[in-house]
């Protein structure tokens, strides 16, 4: 029986959007345990790459044996065992989790907005990157992550099968805001959407995102769609000034000692 939090939330654009969230950002390797989807990713340890994700709330039978299951496979990876609980999770494997002290962290929000209403009147068309090491080179600087993860986003990136644009605005002789747009039939989703700490608050933000917006509704989108974490103050206000809504939201798990 679902919970009233579960009736609110509307389960089939929940999987609409989930599914393409896992074809937008492509895991190296991907099992299913009964309606888990398991996703684990060599090259890069990103939680969303390397994460067990359930997709049906009445999926809970054997729940000590497929944990253990899991486990081994993460084991085989050497990634801490995790859980990305979205509204499919459902509240029995959710109790289950909390009974074994697993710990709850890194919660986001999916937020969605139809693309009539996301100000794009007057937005300069960009012809998006052909060049992956080039926004791969401009997301590791303005992310100021380890260059050793060059060749795991790169791998990931060059893995999306949907129409994809890379967006990289240029200032002062670098890179300031970069952001991925994937056209997956009338949904545009954004991925990588960030700008350089020190020229925050300049608008370079937002003008990556209406530009990658403009060109996936050029495309034939008609809904934009995107995961922030919940504690981003900055790029929520920027997203609810565009006309994005909440739609649900999601967090990870890990047992205990992880």
């Amino acid at each position: 029986m679902r919970t009233n939090a579960e009736n609110r939330i509307d389960l089939a654009k929940v999987r609409r959007y989930e599914a393409a969230g896992f074809r937008a950002w492509p895991a190296n390797f991907v099992v299913y345990d009964g309606t888990w989807l398991v996703r684990l990713t060599a090259g890069l340890p990103a939680k969303r790459l390397n994460s067990v994700n359930p997709l049906d709330p009445r999926d809970d039978g054997r729940l000590e044996e497929r944990l253990a299951r899991v486990r081994r496979r993460f084991d085989g990876y050497g990634r801490p065992l995790t859980f990305r609980m979205s509204p499919l999770a459902g509240q029995t494997l959710a109790r289950h989790l909390d009974r074994e002290g697993w710990s709850r962290f890194g919660e986001s929000i999916v937020m969605h907005a139809p693309l009539e209403e996301a100000g794009l009147e007057g937005v300069i068309d960009q012809i998006p990157l052909q060049d992956v090491g080039r926004f791969v080179g401009a997301a590791l600087d303005i992310h100021a992550l380890d260059a050793a993860l060059r060749p795991g986003l790169s791998e990931v990136i060059g893995s999306i099968e949907p129409e994809t644009g890379l967006f990289v605005l240029e200032g002062e002789n670098q890179p300031v805001a970069t952001a991925i747009c994937v056209l997956d039939s009338d949904l545009a989703g954004l991925f990588e959407v960030a700008t350089l700490l020190q020229q925050r608050g300049r608008g370079h933000g937002r003008r990556v995102v209406q530009t990658a917006l403009k060109w996936a509704h050029q495309r034939g989108a008609r809904e934009a769609w995107l995961q922030v974490e919940a504690d981003n103050v900055h790029a929520l206000g920027l997203y609810r000034a565009l006309g994005f809504r909440e739609a649900y939201r999601y967090h990870y798990r890990r047992p205990p000692g992880s």
